[in-house]
């Protein structure tokens, strides 16, 4: 769909209407027929206005020329009062730095000194003083549009920047919530086909901590697409878990097969909603990581509430030989440092020297005031 003002289409008009008026203005107020000098230099004082867009700098020197050379051939005062100058200073002042604009105010300023001294009737200094002041006004109003238009693309590009920044997060909550829940469901799936006709108790189990997980999966991925909508009167956003919800996941962890032990020190509180999902995130993630590649383990989670810190340490012994070998520098581990980073804290991961792997995340508490 076309705009209904095009910019050139309309910068076309204007210079269009102005020229009609100004030549009709220097014929009205002719004693004769104008000199054809004269004319031209009224209509090249309007006209450039019509490429203000493309070559603004350039279409106000023209405007300028002409009126200077107007005043110096005797024509008398200028026929539109000065106005494709004034527009022409706006322009410049819109579209170019304020050096270039500060130039051309000079070159209007030449063309006010040439006409003091070239007028029928010679402008006294408080005319003088009201053309310069003109002049300012347009500069001032053009450099005012230039900021707020820059204001106005700093805020779209923060704007796409938040939206690339809150895909990223959602695509890391996906994969938290994905990789957890499948590597639940695999591992009980694999327990339940191995004991079905040996066991089928235990088989039974494995296939209801399947269906718990899948539940639960399916209920954190609905969760987090809910904040992808905009209802009017939609029902409340269930809370994001953290680390309250942190039995209930080592709970799951364990009914997978691995055995999670579970210390914590310090004195328990509330925390902000961003650290606390932070924390149970990164828990949950490393806690994953131990059941796809750890082999047979188990694991310790150690969360430690300092005065001003959080730290959370989640390790394990397995023995399992990765090929290749776990890098600090994974997706997974990548995303965790990440969202430690977006709260203030540290991740650090790696080899633990009594065997096994460890992760650390050391976040700067925030208490609410819940």
């Amino acid at each position: 769909m076309r705009r209904l003002f095009d910019p050139v289409l309309t910068d076309v008009l204007l210079a269009a209407a102005l020229t009609g008026l100004t030549i009709t203005s220097l014929i009205t107020y002719s004693n004769d027929t104008p000199h054809w000098l004269a004319s031209t230099l009224a209509f090249l004082s309007v006209a450039p206005v019509a490429l203000r867009q493309w070559a603004p700098v350039g279409a106000t020197m023209v405007i300028v020329g002409a009126l200077v050379l107007y005043g110096l051939c005797g024509f008398g005062a200028w026929p539109n009062s000065g106005l494709g100058l004034v527009i022409g200073q706006f322009t410049v002042a819109t579209l170019r730095s304020r050096w270039t604009a500060a130039l051309t105010f000079a070159a209007t300023l030449l063309t006010l000194v040439v006409a003091y001294h070239t007028y029928p009737v010679p402008l006294t200094v408080p005319e003088l003083l009201q053309y310069a002041l003109v002049m300012v006004i347009a500069w001032t109003v053009g450099d005012g549009t230039q900021r707020w238009a820059l204001r106005v693309e700093r805020a779209a590009a923060k704007t796409a920047e938040a939206v690339v920044e809150e895909r990223v997060r959602i695509a890391r909550e996906m994969h938290d919530i994905v990789t957890h829940h499948m590597s639940v469901i695999s591992l009980q799936a694999g327990v339940a086909e191995y004991v079905l006709d040996s066991d089928p108790a235990t088989a039974r189990t494995a296939l209801s901590t399947v269906g718990d997980a899948g539940r639960e999966a399916l209920s954190e991925m609905r969760r987090l697409l809910d904040v992808l909508r905009i209802h009017h009167g939609a029902e409340p956003f269930q809370p994001q878990p953290g680390l309250a919800d942190l039995d209930d996941l080592v709970a799951r962890t364990r009914s997978a097969g691995l055995a999670v032990d579970v210390h914590v020190t310090g004195r328990v509180r509330a925390l902000a909603a961003g650290p606390d999902l932070c924390a149970y995130r990164v828990v949950q993630e490393s806690l994953t990581n131990v059941l796809q590649h750890a082999g047979p383990a188990t694991a310790r989670v150690d969360v430690d509430y300092g005065e001003l810190t959080l730290t959370v340490t989640i390790t394990d012994d397995g023995t399992k030989t990765h090929d290749p070998p776990p890098s600090p520098d994974s997706h997974g581990i990548r995303g965790m440092r990440e969202r430690a980073a977006l709260y203030g804290g540290v991740l650090t991961a790696g080899r633990h020297t009594g065997g096994g792997f460890r992760v650390r995340l050391r976040l700067p508490i925030e208490e609410t005031s819940s």
